[in-house]
């Protein structure tokens, strides 16, 4: 029987759409990533950015260089990915129902049955008309298919919600034998680049001390970014930054630029 399938909507924009070059520039990303630095314990989450990969694919890299690090001890086979709703509007959170997403580099099977136990504790409704265009979450999945190419996923897009129903589901993730926890967000958004950096490291440090009260011009994953910091709070767990950079550093000009950081939190 066939498998009912998300098709990929950003390959050829945010990444290339031929499978052999983004695999080399995956690849390629990974390979010039700084060896992960030394943590006192298994990873729980990761925060990473989604622009298109050429502006902001070296700071994904050092989070999925950790997950490559850490996978033969953590043994992660489902990995849950938050983001931010960038097409339509959303009250609460909204999950999948396609059995799988294609990507350039293969399809990644989606964790239903992980998705019904959360449905079971959460208002988690499917809405494929929220994912169709919906980029931040996609731009995940080469990587994924390359540091966890077995790993099942599951996509939830967050919308208006409180910093409390967020962190509540991501508690429950982390009660789930290995299941990876992913916040994907940017930064700043189009700022002269001396201005972005003042602004992203000031992000940086509330993202560091667990501060939950992000705004959408610091961060467009704020809701699901401050579910994740009230969770790492009330867990007694840290978060550290991984790096952080702008698309002005890597592909952009500096007038305008939208920032990115890496963070893992453990």
């Amino acid at each position: 029987m066939q498998l009912s399938v998300r098709p990929a909507a950003v390959a050829g924009l945010f990444y290339p759409g031929n499978p052999v070059e983004l695999e080399q520039m995956v690849d390629q990303l990974l390979d010039s990533s700084p060896e992960p630095g030394e943590l006192p314990r298994c990873p729980k989450a990761f925060v990473v950015p989604h622009a298109g990969l050429v502006y902001s694919g070296s700071t994904a890299a050092l989070a999925y260089r950790q997950i490559e690090r850490w996978q033969s001890e953590a043994e992660w086979d489902q990995v849950v990915i938050l983001g931010p709703n960038h097409r339509k509007p959303l009250r609460g959170m909204a999950g999948v129902e396609e059995e799988a997403w294609n990507t350039p580099m293969g399809t990644c099977k989606t964790a239903l049955a992980l998705e019904q136990r959360l449905q079971t504790h959460f208002d988690l409704p499917t809405r494929p008309d929220v994912h169709q265009l919906e980029h931040c979450i996609e731009v995940q999945l080469p990587f994924l298919k390359r540091v966890l190419p077995d790993a099942e996923l599951l996509p939830i897009l967050v919308g208006q919600a409180t910093v409390e129903e967020v962190a509540n589901l991501i508690q429950e993730v982390w009660q789930q034998p290995h299941v990876l926890l992913i916040i994907s967000s940017d930064l700043s958004h189009y700022h002269p680049w001396s201005e972005a950096q003042t602004l992203d490291a000031a992000t940086t440090g509330m993202i560091c001390s667990r501060i939950p009260e992000l705004e959408s011009q610091q961060a467009c994953g704020f809701h699901a970014l401050n579910g994740l910091l009230y969770a790492a709070r009330a867990q007694g767990l840290s978060v550290d930054c991984l790096g952080q950079t702008t698309s002005g550093d890597t592909a952009g000009s500096k007038e305008s630029v939208v920032g990115y950081g890496a963070y893992v939190c453990y």
